[in-house]
């Protein structure tokens, strides 16, 4: 998954490089023409929304009930363990093979919990964010449309090493401003 993750971000770099070259590539053909644009910090937007901290509870409390079952499952294979182990010598053959087999397919069964409740995990964040991305990106298009600018960039992991002031303005504040405002509008 991290692996999956870090390619999709070197993607995603990679192809906010080729649209930067493209743009500026382009620009000077269309010098006479002022080009207005943005910049924010998407991460410090995001995390600096009031639902944020919401979102970040509601998760850290599901995290908290995923890691509590399997902590419980996991002492219940420990304590059917240490119980096999102290008595192994006294059961007959058969009963030895059948407890094994019980804690064998009790192993597999929390790894595969264990894999299904971070599956889980990382769907419930995914959709706990999406009502905040969508809340960004609406303020955004606002912004964009209402300041005139050709573009919005965003500043995060050092997609955009350098921005001259005088071309381009940094819209983070006007951002979470705006933000603001829509969290108090709405009930």
């Amino acid at each position: 998954m991290n692996q999956n993750s870090d390619k999709q971000q070197r993607n995603k770099t990679w192809l906010k490089a080729i649209f930067l070259f493209y743009l500026f590539a382009f620009l000077p053909l269309n010098a006479s023409a002022q080009i207005r644009f943005g910049y924010f910090s998407y991460e410090q937007v995001f995390r600096n929304m009031p639902q944020y901290s919401i979102m970040q509870r509601n998760m850290d409390n599901l995290e908290a009930q995923y890691d509590a079952e399997m902590k419980r499952a996991e002492d219940e294979f420990n304590s059917k363990y240490e119980d096999f182990l102290l008595h192994r010598s006294t059961y007959a053959e058969p009963i030895k093979q059948k407890r094994q087999a019980e804690l064998q397919a009790l192993m597999e069964k929390n790894i595969a919990f264990k894999k299904e409740a971070n599956r889980l995990l990382e769907a419930a964040r995914r959709d706990a964010e999406m009502p905040l991305k969508q809340m960004i990106a609406e303020a955004l298009a606002t912004i964009g449309q209402q300041g005139g600018y050709a573009f919005i960039l965003n500043t995060d992991n050092n997609a955009v090493p350098f921005i001259d002031p005088a071309l381009g303005e940094d819209i983070t504040q006007q951002l979470k401003q705006r933000l603001e405002q829509n969290q108090s509008v709405q009930p």
